[in-house]
């Protein structure tokens, strides 16, 4: 009698379990279909959660929720910011009173509009660039600057290594910080999940001020981990900035045993648009810290630079009302008139990417991407080489760099147009994460970008669409496969 008591019970319990399963499940499944994301998005989440519920619920609960419409990394609270008050003036309805400025960025006039409609972009006018496409020469650079900061230094990377070009760096903002230059430093928690906290001790011990961007703590890990900040500047004395692709670890300058050298590119900012970058700091300051830094004369220096060379610096994420970064990269290829060239290390487009490369080739553009031919990815790599096919049946020149690996985010547009920065040309820098980019309007830039790409296609293998369908059917399949997971990363 007892015995058909307590299995009654847990035949009940059972149901009631399987019935929370149930709704758990397909409420979660209405949810994401009443979002209106993608439709390859939410395609996927509704069939992973059909297939494998559990792993589908868990991976939904930590990478899959959108937060751009919910808001819940807003910044309006610092609209009112006086720093972005002190460089309105700026903004690009100047450029319309401005003969010169006119003639030369007339045919770019609704590149720069979109840009200061989607990320409040200014359009700067007066800079220098310097171009660093070797972690060696790049970091020197930024070790030069380091040592002679006279009053401030501030730092903002997503990845910081502990290891030798770490320690050094870390070693000049220690020595800076007892001499009385205020150092601050922001580094992802995820990206620099490895980074000990000896190391943070070290630094606020001497004065430094580090904090991590959205902090990862369990048991409150959830959504927090899909969304981070990829940005990597360094603005010294309000003066001089860098901004580029380069992280603070050893394989930018000695590579790794398995993929070679590493190339990126980082650049050198001497001029306006080091207001841009220090602005880009100081509000992810206030996100990581709650502070807000209202001394402008101290931030904002004044500098003389005669060279004319306008460039807007944008910024993208899940704080973000548009995709401004994708918004910039689609209207720029749509206006291509004679070649298109990219380089991403990670190569996973949207449709709308996707369509309007395809759109541009099959018109006439020469349009050339160069690709890794390994990667430190490996589901990635073989989703972007599931695009391989259609890109080379609509005409684009497909390049596999192959001594080293290329982590460069660039693109250059008909001699006039380049962009460079921490973004891919795939979903994940385009929705989830913190990202920044120069656009630049210069016929000397884009020409020194245009040398520095067409060296890299010396380094590559290019890929013909006949000698491509003849690849195994394993990497067929393989690619097939994470092209089917990719909208999930």
């Amino acid at each position: 009698m007892l015995n058909d008591f307590w299995s009654s019970l847990a035949s009940h319990f059972s149901w009631i379990l399987v019935a929370i399963y149930v709704f758990t499940i397909l409420s979660t499944a209405a949810m994401i279909i009443h979002e209106k994301r993608d439709p390859a998005k939410t395609s996927t989440w509704v069939l992973l959660l059909i297939v494998l519920p559990v792993f589908g619920l868990v991976l939904y609960i930590f990478f899959g929720q959108t937060y751009r419409k919910q808001k819940i990394f807003s910044r309006k609270e610092i609209q009112d910011l006086e720093q972005i008050k002190y460089l309105d003036h700026l903004r690009v309805g100047r450029f319309k009173t401005n003969k010169v400025i006119n003639e030369k960025l007339h045919k770019y006039h609704h590149n720069i509009t979109l840009l200061q409609n989607n990320s409040k972009a200014l359009l700067t006018e007066n800079n220098d660039i310097e171009i660093y496409h070797e972690g060696e020469f790049a970091f020197e650079a930024i070790i030069e600057e380091l040592y002679a900061a006279k009053d401030s230094i501030h730092i903002e990377f997503y990845i910081i290594n502990n290891d030798n070009i770490g320690n050094r760096i870390k070693n000049i903002l220690i020595t800076k910080a007892k001499e009385g230059v205020t150092v601050r430093v922001i580094f992802d928690d995820v990206g620099s999940w490895h980074l000990p906290k000896s190391y943070i001790k070290e630094l606020r011990n001497a004065g430094v001020e580090i904090g991590p961007f959205m902090e990862v703590k369990f048991p409150l890990l959830t959504s927090k981990v899909n969304y981070r900040n990829h940005r990597k500047i360094v603005v010294i004395d309000g003066k001089v900035a860098f901004m580029g692709g380069m992280n603070i670890a050893d394989r930018y300058i000695e590579g790794d045993r398995k993929l070679g050298k590493w190339f990126d590119i980082m650049l050198r900012f001497h001029g306006e648009a080091v207001h841009s970058l220090q602005v880009i700091f100081l509000a992810d300051w206030y996100f990581v810290t709650g502070k807000v830094l209202k001394d402008k004369q101290r931030y904002f220096k004044k500098i003389e630079v005669d060279n004319l060379l306008p460039l807007q610096i944008i910024t993208s994420g899940p704080d973000s009302d548009w995709a401004g970064i994708m918004q910039a990269f689609f209207y720029a290829i749509t206006r291509a008139s004679n070649y298109i060239y990219i380089s991403s290390p990670y190569f996973i487009p949207n449709e709308s990417i996707l369509t309007a490369l395809k759109t541009a080739a099959l018109s006439g553009v020469d349009v050339r991407i160069i690709l890794p031919q390994h990667s430190d990815s490996t589901v990635v790599y073989w989703s972007s080489m599931s695009f391989v096919t259609e890109l080379l049946e609509a005409g684009i020149k497909i390049y596999l760099f192959k001594t080293g690996f290329n982590h460069s985010k660039l693109m250059v547009i008909d001699g006039s147009f380049a962009s460079v920065g921490s973004a891919n040309m795939d979903i994940r820098s385009f929705e989830d994460n913190f990202e920044v980019a120069a656009i630049i309007y210069d016929d000397s830039v884009a020409s020194r970008l245009e040398k520095l790409y067409l060296d890299f296609t010396k380094n590559s293998d290019q890929v013909t669409l006949e000698t491509w369908r003849k690849r195994s059917l394993k990497n067929s399949y393989k690619e097939a496969f994470a092209r089917l997971i990719s909208p999930l990363f």
